[in-house]
């Protein structure tokens, strides 16, 4: 029995979504976060939907999270409360930022906030709020042990944090952080050590007189641990409305919790144990597993043995190992992968397919390429 049944004449590559799988993903998710005390801001990079997004806020969350502006520009239509959690500098993207804070400001309940780690990107922003005659929120972005963005010096950190708490342009929204370095059901000393990071600021500046509304940070393998460190009122995690091999891999999802597949042809079997697939790189993107680098780029859900081994722009190869005895697909066949890096694969796809008590709709992926 296939996943989904789909019509004989559906186009392939593509990539399917399942509403059933989706719901019970962010129903998961935000029973969490009510039982905890956590607002649940979702980063929208994973579906880059604005149809997903509204079933994000229809759930509960409180807003959401997106990467760039051009991103926010699309979730604007689903929701007004919007966290950039990347730096707007340049001209172009603070031209686009003053725009869409004005267009925040106007919506009742609408506001808008960017993350940066720098005086710099804060004084841009701070010029793009009095041209637009509003005030943008700051999360200043602490660096807790990813060592991507985020300020490392907790006392540069309250610098800046003081700074911006001054600004008649900006309005001081609390800390953010990423703290992708920590794996599921790491040990106490790695929370301690993320909830140290964070707590020694909050601790100056309510010494300082400056209150942090909104301590902002999870992703989505440990989204669910995120109690581990009581600091935390607020969680951004993004792949948990559709999971993929990764968070599979790394035991925060099963199979089943999998809601957006690859639908693949097997368009060759050049030799008894390789099949090729019509979904290349430029389908399932080239990222490998986090958890085991050397095991393809993704699972054929019908032949669990196989490894999808390397990948061209349009082309999948897979394999099965030398001593496997097992059924093997024909050409024509189709099969279901589950990529490895979802958010990836769905940025490459001009659409997708939504499964819906049995129907599908096709939609666009709305906030496709927005790279700036």
């Amino acid at each position: 029995m296939s996943w989904i049944e789909l019509p004989e004449d559906h186009p392939t590559p593509s990539l399917v979504v399942d509403c059933v799988t989706v719901d019970r993903n962010l129903q998961r998710m935000q029973d969490y976060c009510n039982d905890h005390r956590l607002g649940l801001r979702p980063h929208t990079k994973t579906h880059k939907s604005i149809r997903m997004a509204q079933r994000q806020i229809a759930c509960g969350a409180q807003g959401l999270t997106v990467a760039k502006v051009g991103e926010a520009e699309q979730m604007f239509a689903a929701s007004g409360d919007l966290f950039i959690a990347y730096p707007a500098i340049g001209p172009v993207r603070l031209r686009r930022l003053e725009q869409l804070a004005q267009r925040c400001s106007e919506l009742s309940g609408g506001r808008l906030a960017i993350g940066v780690d720098s005086k710099q990107a804060a004084q841009g922003i701070a010029h793009a709020a009095r041209r637009a005659g509003v005030s943008i929120g700051i999360m200043v972005d602490l660096d807790v042990g990813f060592h991507r963005t985020g300020i490392e010096s907790s006392e540069h950190a309250i610098d800046l944090c003081t700074w911006v708490a001054n600004q008649a342009d900006l309005e001081f929204r609390g800390l953010m952080c990423f703290p992708g370095h920590i794996l599921p059901h790491a040990p106490k000393e790695s929370w301690d050590h993320y909830h140290h990071a964070i707590s020694q600021v909050v601790e100056r500046l309510s010494q300082l007189g400056i209150q942090v509304p909104v301590v902002s940070g999870g992703s989505t393998p440990t989204a669910q641990e995120s109690h581990r460190n009581p600091i935390l009122n607020e969680i951004r995690p993004g792949t948990y409305i559709y999971n993929d091999w990764n968070e599979v891999c790394l035991g925060v999802a099963s199979i089943d919790d999998c809601a957006a597949r690859i639908v693949a042809t097997v368009v060759s079997v050049p030799t008894k144990n390789k099949f090729i697939l019509d979904s290349g790189s430029k389908t399932l993107s080239s990222d490998r597993n986090c958890v085991d680098p050397d095991s393809g780029f993704g699972k054929v859900v019908e032949y669990p043995e196989a490894k999808v081994s390397r990948l061209s722009e349009e082309h999948g190869e897979v394999v099965f190992a030398e001593n496997y005895a097992g059924p093997r697909p024909s050409v024509g066949d189709r099969v279901w992968v589950i990529p490895n890096h979802i958010c990836v694969c769905v940025n490459l796809q001009n659409k997708f397919f939504l499964h819906t008590d049995g129907q599908l709709d096709e939609l666009l992926v709305d906030a496709r390429g927005m790279l700036v």
